[in-house]
């Protein structure tokens, strides 16, 4: 007999987030292994722009993060052959050189204490909504984690390799977890790699959506208590863990070289 059809949906969503805690397991795969699956998911996905963009994260010692070195698409990278940087990208493990616009990720890391994982690319929607320069709107439930987690930086500093845009980057993103960068592309930050991963992916869904929708007519706004409850449960840690397992998975089922010779296990 059920025992649960009288509790009240505060009390279903903390029984929900005790079993995940319990049963969606830690993945174990290493930091270098996480950023190859998400270059590769992104890749499936439509992220790529031939050799735009750049993903990476926190290293062990304080002033260094993993990327990719430049040279390489996203559907190239594999755990082994990311790059070790300092802030000045001096690389300190790795052969070859990171891309120069990864500047502006020591300054987001510098500002923000809390982000483990940065991921800038220009996917189609995210271009195309760009050139607008209009913010991003999220008015769908799937899109969740993003509302009123995404900001709006209007003008274009140009390339990004100079400090100049690291400080206009870093400080039009705030403290918020997204942004849409006109005439540019997206960035999203995580406190985690699988978290990071996830909101790529639903940055991308929330342009090409938001494309389709104001061609059809006026986008209506979601109700802003349930949307901010809908942004918080999604973004519980264990459902950002089950979202990167599956693109895990689909990326283990197609690229079997995501770890080629490595030898971080």
């Amino acid at each position: 007999m059920a025992t649960t059809m009288n509790l009240g949906k505060a009390e279903l969503m903390a029984a929900a987030e005790l079993a995940m805690r319990t049963e969606i397991p830690a993945s174990g795969w290493t930091d270098r292994q996480k950023i190859a699956l998400t270059c590769r998911a992104l890749s499936d996905a439509g992220h790529d722009s031939a050799l735009a963009g750049q993903i990476s994260a926190r290293g062990q010692a304080p002033g260094t993060f993993l990327t990719q070195q430049l040279g390489l698409g996203f559907d190239e990278i594999t755990a082994a052959n990311l790059l070790l940087v300092d802030e000045d990208l001096t690389v300190l493990e790795g052969a070859g050189m990171a891309n120069p616009a990864n500047r502006f990720h020591s300054w987001i890391y510098r500002a923000r204490p809390d982000v483990h994982c940065i991921v800038h690319t220009h996917p189609l929607h995210v271009a195309a909504l760009s050139m607008l320069e209009i913010p991003l709107q999220v008015s769908q439930m799937d899109i969740a984690p993003l509302y009123d987690d995404c900001a709006f930086l209007p003008d274009w500093p140009g390339v990004p390799v100079g400090n100049e845009e690291g400080e206009i980057i870093s400080a039009a993103l705030g403290d918020k977890r997204a942004i849409l960068l006109a005439h540019h592309g997206q960035l999203v930050v995580g406190e985690t790699i699988e978290e990071a991963c996830s909101l790529a992916h639903l940055i991308e869904r929330a342009a090409q959506l938001q494309l389709l929708a104001m061609s059809a007519g006026e986008i209506k706004p979601l109700p802003p208590r349930l949307a901010a409850e809908a942004h918080d449960w999604t973004l519980r840690p264990k459902r950002s863990e089950a979202n990167f397992a599956y693109y895990a998975r689909r990326v283990l089922r197609r690229h079997p070289d995501v770890f080629a010779l490595d030898n971080s296990e």
